[in-house]
Formats: structure tokens, sequence, C-alpha cells
């Protein structure tokens, strides 16, 4: 049996996941209810786990199209 315990995943809130990407927390709720985020429900809360976070940033898609218009 091996002593290393797995990394202990952290979870967000929804104000926390609004403050690192500089949006509303309407914004992060949209995001959850369509699935382009994925979450853990807690109660009545959601909680968002920090490499969800990451990925979604990571492999977002900016639109340069619309940006130069």
């Amino acid at each position: 049996m091996s002593s290393e315990q797995p990394p202990r995943v952290r979870f967000l809130t929804v104000a926390e996941v609004a403050d690192v990407m500089r949006v509303s927390k309407m914004t992060v709720y949209r995001l959850l209810h369509s699935g382009e985020m994925p979450a853990v429900r807690v109660g009545r809360s959601f909680r968002v786990p920090q490499d969800a976070l990451d990925h979604y940033l990571a492999t977002a898609v900016i639109d340069t199209e619309r940006m130069t218009s």
C-alpha cells in the first residue's frame, strides 16, 4: 500500500471563477449551464474544479474576425 496520496482537487466558487476570468458571475453561470465549463453541484451552489478552469482558459478560442470589425 502506497503512502503517497493523489493530489487534492481544488474547487473554486462561481465568484472566484468570475474574479479570475474578470467576468460577471452571470457569465460563469451561463458557461456552467451550457456545459462549456464543468462543475460540481453542492446543495444549491456550484464548485468549479481548478483544472476545469485552467483547461477552459487554455483552450478558449479567440474570434479575431469579430475583434477586427
